[in-house]
């Protein structure tokens, strides 16, 4: 099948059951190889890693490819509560990122039907579930 959902349309339901269900198998496969892939690949990125600490190097250059090794920090916060309290009171919102929490918009709206927040946007589609038989 190609990108055309009008040529899907015109087989029977059991075809493109079929058909579904064998794409799924094979992205699921290609899930798997992708897996393993990406494991291995932490693998050489880690012994790439120990070779630069080893040797005192930031950058490998081989007539492969070169590797850079850079330092990359993260943050999080064990205690939400607080956090939450911290950025109300140094008026830093920026420190939090722009996305809804969709399971918690949905039961809050279900919850207080009458209010709506400003600005929220919602859409809804039908989607379809496929069990193998």
């Amino acid at each position: 099948m190609d990108d055309s959902s009008q040529e899907g349309a015109s087989l029977p339901p059991d075809q493109l059951l079929r058909i579904y269900t064998k794409m799924r198998d094979k992205l699921e496969q290609l899930e798997v190889t992708t897996s393993k892939l990406e494991k291995d690949m932490k693998l050489v990125k880690a012994a790439l890693l120990d070779h630069c600490k080893a040797n005192g190097v930031e950058s490998i250059k081989t007539q492969y490819g070169s590797a850079f090794r850079t330092v990359r920090t993260t943050y999080s916060t064990a205690d939400w509560e607080n956090f939450h309290k911290f950025v109300l009171e140094y008026q830093a919102p920026y420190l939090l990122e722009k996305r809804l929490h969709q399971g918690a918009m949905k039961e809050f709206l279900a919850d207080n039907p009458e209010l709506v927040p400003p600005g929220l946007n919602s859409s809804s589609e039908y989607t379809i579930t496929i069990k193998r038989k």
